[in-house]
């Protein structure tokens, strides 16, 4: 008799589903870019603005990370569904995301170099 049990593997696929949409461009853009690129985003913006007023030097650090891996997949997911929407949307998005992309990365080594002197400081 074979395991009927479900695999590790196709439980997280079924708990991650609607990312792994995104990963792929399966998702429409609208509830990408707004869900999960803009409302999500702005959450850790919020989440590292009270680590900083509270002087939390590791969430801080945990967050720059998860931040920076965190972009990379939702720009990937956002150039991949820019494509299930109307042209001028997907070109816009598309453009949007190379400038989110930079603004990024430049906010994230301004914020890491700011915490590494803090850090030396102490």
């Amino acid at each position: 008799m074979a395991d009927q049990r479900p695999s590790f593997g196709s439980a997280l696929s079924l708990f991650f589903g609607p990312e792994i949409r995104v990963w792929r461009g399966e998702a429409s853009l609208r509830s990408v870019f707004w869900g999960y690129g803009v409302a999500t985003s702005s959450i850790i913006v919020l989440l590292f603005v009270t680590a900083y007023a509270l002087n939390q030097i590791a969430f801080q650090q945990t967050l720059i990370v998860v931040s920076a891996f965190y972009t990379v997949w939702i720009i990937v997911g956002i150039w991949r569904c820019s494509s299930n929407a109307a042209p001028f949307w997907g070109g816009l998005a598309r453009l949007l995301s190379v400038a989110w992309t930079l603004n990024t990365a430049l906010v994230l080594i301004f914020l890491q170099i700011d915490l590494l002197v803090n850090f030396l400081q102490r």
